[in-house]
């Protein structure tokens, strides 16, 4: 089943940021994920949002995506990113929305 990681980013040092971003992109890619979604500025419409970036990544499953993050490849990227990059960041498995219903 796919699953994916959400990811809020707020860059607090730009330079830090260009470090980061290749490291980061490269783990995920040799992991098995690619990125949905990476847009700069999303539009909170109903409750708060406290990033200014945002990004939705997809793997093949959740064990893939487990593999990711605890990869010396991304811990090294989260070394380079320090404290100088806040980042939200959550794991969900899911599956298409043909057939979907929420339970009674």
């Amino acid at each position: 089943m796919p699953a994916y990681v959400v990811v809020n980013v707020e860059v607090l040092d730009e330079e830090a940021g260009r470090a980061y971003a290749p490291v980061a992109q490269q783990s995920i890619l040799s992991h098995g994920g690619r990125y949905l979604v990476a847009g700069p500025t999303p539009e909170p419409v109903e409750g708060t949002w406290d990033s200014l970036r945002f990004l939705l990544i997809e793997f093949p499953d959740m064990a893939r995506i487990r593999e990711w993050y605890d990869s010396p490849e991304y811990r090294r990227a989260r070394e380079i990113r320090g404290d100088k990059i806040r980042v939200g960041m959550l794991f969900a498995e899911g599956s298409p929305p043909e057939g979907f219903s929420l339970p009674a």
